[in-house]
């Protein structure tokens, strides 16, 4: 049994048998590299971190989205990206202490450049890390979808 007892304009709190959950939704990630061998990561602003992180393109699944359409279209949200294959190699909960969100992990390989169409509220920088660097650039990254996305990638390889 749930009761919701916040409902705000990007999560709602519930208690579930006497515990706060956050009520958030599935959501993407995607670890696209294009065909010069570059994965492309993003800095953006985050509230929760209290500042800027690099991070994977990600977003929410919206409506009766599948997860591969979100992802598709947070990539070219984002970064303009698009096209190449497609495959999803993980899904997880991000913090299921407290959270329901569950977190669905793309690798696009082969994508190509394209405009990115970012929402008003988002200001995106694109950082293009070239493969043979990502483990090097491992210690720096704070974003847990990140990571996993990121070791996975190189797992694959």
């Amino acid at each position: 049994m749930s009761e919701t007892v916040y409902s705000g304009s990007f999560v709602d709190v519930e208690l579930r048998d006497g515990r706060e959950v956050v009520v958030h939704g599935p959501a993407v990630a995607i670890v696209a590299v294009d065909g010069q061998d570059r994965v492309m990561l993003v800095r953006q602003e985050r509230a929760g971190a209290g500042g800027k992180l690099l991070e994977l393109p990600a977003g929410n699944i919206d409506g009766d989205e599948k997860p591969i359409e979100a992802a598709q279209r947070e990539l070219r949200e984002e970064t303009g990206r698009r096209g190449g294959v497609w495959t999803e190699v993980a899904s997880f909960f991000t913090t299921p202490g407290f959270c329901d969100e569950r977190m669905h992990v793309f690798v696009a390989r082969g994508v190509e450049a394209g405009d990115a169409e970012p929402e008003a509220s988002e200001e995106i920088e694109h950082v293009p890390v070239p493969l043979a660097e990502v483990p090097t650039l491992l210690p720096e990254i704070a974003d847990a979808k990140t990571l996993v996305g990121l070791l996975l990638l190189l797992r694959l390889r």
